[in-house]
């Protein structure tokens, strides 16, 4: 049984906390920290009475714990990530592993000078079943070799007046890293396109297009609303030189009624990715290293700010990531 110390108990830290308890095996939560030490104890009394730090790094080297799970705010998680490396410790951080990639370099430092991976960042869609079967159909061969991946990425509101950077860094990111995952390779030039603006964003530019290019040539769309007002969707089709394999989002009941055909949509990404959530924290929980490495952490939070430039410049960027370090070459 695996002793899960979690530091931030806010939105994710909760929903992970609660998944630990009711439906992963092989562990429990053992102890939680948060900033507001109230909402920390009523995680820790809801998991069956877990430990409440009053400090985080005296969670990561608790000998009591054996593994940490990061998910608070994002300017605190190189700190925290370095720690958990230097105390030895399996770490799950959520996306992003870190807000620049300079910190991410130096994660990827500290865990390549440890000399095993240790960091694993949550990038849960990897775990999703819709996302998992298209790569299984390509992996087949089914619809011969990929050229076009068109993804949808909305979300009913956002924060008034949000950076257009931040569409980028905290929505669009999930499709940066898919496609990496996706067709198993690099992306290695970008550019983002912004129509006019929804009048519901507060000036956000909103919505965005962006346009990814992959080593071998295949080309990703992605369309990323987060005011897109009527639901949290996410969609995507892969075309290939035989065929096509389309994701929809559950749930697959469909209700017709008064001369309407439909379904319900979530209002947020918890419901639709819950199952993705479950899988990732069970598959880390058993060590089996499906997870997104540090590296991949690194190479999205590359992209992402090449992705910036291209918004905030109006220009195509060229992507040459550093080469990857021996260490996550290992299968």
């Amino acid at each position: 049984m695996k002793r899960i110390g979690i530091i931030g108990t806010g939105i994710m830290g909760t929903d992970h906390a609660r998944l630990l308890s009711t439906s992963v095996s092989g562990a429990r939560v053992a102890g939680v920290y948060d900033l507001d030490p109230v909402r920390a104890a009523e995680v820790a009394h809801a998991s069956g009475g877990a430990r409440v730090f009053g400090n985080p790094y005296e969670l990561i080297v608790d000998d009591d714990l054996d593994a940490v799970l990061v998910a608070s705010s994002d300017d605190t998680h190189e700190e925290y990530v370095l720690a958990c490396i230097n105390a030895g410790k399996p770490v799950l951080c959520e996306k992003p592993l870190a807000p620049t990639v300079d910190a991410c370099a130096r994660i990827l430092e500290a865990e390549d000078k440890a000399g095993t991976r240790l960091v694993s960042v949550g990038f849960m869609r990897r775990f999703d079943p819709g996302y998992t079967q298209m790569k299984r159909m390509l992996q087949l061969g089914e619809i011969g070799a990929p050229l076009i991946l068109h993804c949808v990425h909305r979300n009913p509101a956002a924060v008034p007046g949000l950076p257009g950077a931040a569409v980028i860094t905290n929505s669009a990111v999930h499709e940066l890293d898919i496609t990496r995952w996706l067709f198993d390779e690099e992306i290695t030039e970008v550019s983002v396109h912004a129509p006019r603006a929804t009048s519901h964003g507060g000036g956000t530019p909103d919505p965005q297009i962006l346009l990814l290019r992959t080593a071998s040539g295949a080309i990703a769309d992605v369309e990323v609303f987060v005011n897109a007002r009527y639901g949290y969707d996410v969609r995507a089709e892969l075309v290939g030189e035989l065929g096509t394999v389309t994701l929809d989002g559950p749930p697959p009941t469909v209700l017709r009624r008064s001369g309407m055909d439909g379904r319900a949509l979530p209002a947020d990404w918890r419901p639709r990715f819950a199952e993705a959530y479950r899988l990732e924290l069970q598959a880390w929980v058993d060590g089996t290293g499906s997870a997104a490495t540090a590296w991949d952490g690194f190479a999205a939070t590359f992209v992402a700010e090449a992705c910036v430039r291209a918004l905030e410049t109006g220009t195509a960027q060229q992507i040459q990531l550093p080469p990857m370090p021996d260490l996550y070459r290992r299968s």
